[in-house]
Parts: structure tokens; sequence; C-alpha cells
């Protein structure tokens, strides 16, 4: 049941990112989801292997959200093309 929270948050996160940039594409909210969901579990399984917290504590469910939203982050600025209208 945890592991299906993280993932929701991690689509949430994506699909609330991609809907609030101008000029989103179905398939870039497709890839913003994954990406959130990505950095979600990431996130989760890192801070879990290194005992920061343990799986039921809300810690996870926090670095969830700062992993997607890092993730998106990075992906944002190595990948993304600037949609400047002129």
């Amino acid at each position: 049941m945890n592991l299906a929270v993280v993932i929701l948050i991690g689509m949430g996160i994506g699909t609330m990112v991609e809907l609030l940039l101008p000029g989103h594409h179905f398939t870039e909210l497709l890839l913003a989801m994954l990406l959130g969901v990505a950095g979600a579990l990431l996130a989760r399984f890192v801070g879990e292997a290194l005992g920061l917290f343990g799986p039921e504590d809300p810690a996870a469910f926090v670095s969830a959200g700062i992993g997607s939203i890092v993730v998106l982050v990075a992906w944002g600025l190595l990948f993304r093309r600037n949609h400047r209208r002129k």
C-alpha cells in the first residue's frame, strides 16, 4: 500500500508541474508523470537504504515528493527547450 501511495505522489506532482507550464502536449504529460514516479521511488528507496527513515514514516512520503520535484527540475534544466513566442 505504501508503494502505491508513493507512485501516486509522483504522478500527482508530475501532472501538476506539467499542467502549470505553458504549451504542454500529451506526450510531455506522460513523460512528466513517469519522471515524477521515478524520482519518488528513487528518493524513497535511497532514504530507506541509507536508514534515514522506515517504510511507515511520514518522512518517506515527504522525501518522495521532494525526490520527484528534484528529478523534474533536473530534467527541465537539462533537456527542455525554451518555448518562447516571438
